[in-house]
């Protein structure tokens, strides 16, 4: 099959399955949303979601956070991975917004790579979910599903690689929206250790699932 009938199959499943996908983080403005992704790295949705209702209680703006101690801000986000650095981030990055931004959340990659605890992967979700920005943020899920499909080449060991790939051919409306799509998908069926196939809607066209029933055939 050829990558752009692949790419074209993958499209036309999830436009007539799952139209409008939204990011499982809770938030209710972009300050938020930006709070609670820098505190996703390497740590569940689900997790984030149930400490950024008291987080946000105390530091509902940059404001506040900015004026925070990191040992205050600990305290809320103990639960999460590598607590210690994100504490440190989030204040330093609410300092940074209001020094450089006055508050307002940037609206490029390179001005959003300026605040602390923000890399490409959260710049990059952040510019999707807040702007409707054709960027495709690869995350772990991103980066295994688009290779097990075949829309990522093999050779594509980096995210950026990764990231190059899915732009090539994704058309820019849908750029927002695969991000969602590759990234539900891996967390809910492509899951990493046990791929759900057998309930899998996509694997007629998965070189994952090809692959591993011509293994199976030829035991």
């Amino acid at each position: 099959m050829q990558k752009k009938e692949r790419f074209r199959r993958f499209l036309d499943y999830f436009i007539q399955h799952y139209p409008e996908p939204q990011t499982e983080l809770n938030f209710t403005n972009p300050f938020e949303l930006l709070v609670a992704v820098i505190l996703s790295a390497q740590c569940t949705d689900k997790r984030i979601n149930q400490i950024t209702p008291a987080l946000f209680a105390r530091f509902p703006e940059p404001e506040s956070l900015a004026a925070a101690s990191v040992d205050e801000v600990f305290t809320y986000i103990r639960s999460v991975s590598y607590p210690n650095n994100k504490a440190k981030h989030l204040v330093g990055m609410a300092r940074t917004l209001l020094e450089k931004f006055g508050g307002e959340i940037p609206a490029t990659v390179e001005e959003l790579q300026t605040l602390p605890g923000v890399g490409r992967k959260t710049a990059h979700v952040i510019l999707s979910v807040v702007y409707n920005a054709p960027t495709m943020a690869v995350d772990t899920h991103v980066f295994r599903v688009s290779h097990r499909l075949g829309l990522a080449p093999l050779s594509a060991t980096t995210p950026l690689a990764v990231e190059k790939a899915l732009m090539a051919y994704i058309p820019k409306q849908y750029v927002p929206k695969a991000h969602h799509w590759l990234i539900l998908h891996g967390r809910y069926v492509c899951v990493a250790r046990a791929p759900k196939c057998e309930i899998c809607q996509l694997k007629d066209f998965c070189k994952f699932y090809q692959k591993h029933q011509n293994h199976q055939n030829q035991d």
